[in-house]
């Protein structure tokens, strides 16, 4: 009996370009899905067949509902070694191997500069009006070097944009909860006292996070009337980190210089989302772990997942939070 295998989000239509999945051909019929579905409903409906899933990041939640309803499913393969949308405890009810795939962490390093310079230089702005034939120049560029760079965590991520802000010459702090000194000073950034102080002194102030019960909303209404009227923040990490409303409404009243934003409350987002229309806005669709280098690997990880499944020997198993 030939298997089901389906690809989620598959939204440039690439994921059969970045690994070889001629090793499955003989066993395994691969559809995948270039639209998001927006329900439960409507992703039940489209695996119902499936006895193998795909699914990238943390895009598509698979509670115990879901898992319930789809009979077939055997193994579902996420990318990167943690998920938090996955109910491990009913893929283990329901007989459900869950796989993941290597990471890296260097692409939403690199979108989180492209971001930062893209706001501070006026990079959209300008290229729009060279093209459509409008002023020449018209903005004036906010200077880094010598500026603060203020990071709300330093771990992988964060301290890989650390080290890119120091090369620019900027002042760089750091703060998180459980932030150490000994951690700033390996980085060779400074320990921001507190979340406050961090906002306040920050030119430029960039999430690099884990969403969790202390984590979300941590930047609300208060929190955002500490920055300066002329600094930038800029989210790669997770929406719920950031009152979104919050975040539009500072836009709109222009009490921050600009926001750049990779992550949405809702993704994709709806055609009348206000993001879509916010003022001083720089957005990107979710891009911060979409690289050719990343796809290769999750793709042709995926792969080798379903062959060492299909053998019986499953590996880079996931069973939920340590």
């Amino acid at each position: 009996m030939r298997l089901h295998c389906a690809v989620l989000d598959d939204f440039q239509r690439v994921a059969t370009e970045f690994a070889d999945w001629s090793p499955l051909a003989d066993r395994v019929d691969v559809v995948c899905h270039d639209t998001h579905f927006a329900d439960e409903d409507a992703l039940a409906a489209a695996l119902a067949d499936a006895d193998i899933v795909v699914t990238l990041r943390e895009r598509v939640p698979f509670p115990a509902s879901l898992i319930a309803r789809l009979p077939r499913l055997k193994l579902l393969i996420a990318s990167g070694m943690r998920n938090s949308v996955i109910d491990y405890a009913a893929a283990e009810a329901h007989g459900v191997t869950v796989c993941g795939t290597a990471s890296s962490s260097t692409p939403p390093v690199e979108l989180t500069w492209a971001l930062l310079l893209g706001l501070a230089r006026g990079i959209v702005e300008e290229s729009s009006a060279l093209r459509a034939g409008g002023p020449w120049q018209s903005t004036v560029g906010a200077d880094l070097h010598g500026r603060r760079l203020g990071l709300l965590g330093l771990g992988k991520i964060g301290g890989r944009v650390a080290q890119v802000g120091l090369a620019f010459g900027m002042q760089v702090s750091a703060w998180s909860r459980n932030l150490t000194k000994e951690r700033a000073d390996e980085v060779g950034v400074e320990l921001a006292p507190s979340l406050p102080d961090l906002l306040r002194a920050g030119d430029f102030v960039s999430v690099h996070l884990a969403l969790g019960d202390r984590t979300r909303g941590l930047l609300g209404p208060a929190e955002l009337a500490l920055l300066k009227p002329g600094a930038y923040l800029i989210n790669t990490s997770r929406a719920a980190i950031v009152d979104q409303d919050a975040l539009v409404a500072a836009l709109h009243e222009g009490r921050i210089a600009g926001a750049g934003v990779d992550v949405f409350d809702t993704e994709p987002l709806p055609a009348d989302h206000p993001m879509r229309t916010a003022p001083r806005l720089l957005a990107t669709p979710h891009l911060g772990y979409v690289s050719r280098a990343n796809y290769t690997t999750y793709y042709g990880q995926a792969v080798e997942n379903i062959q060492a499944y299909l053998a019986g020997s499953p590996v880079r198993r996931l069973t939920g939070p340590s």
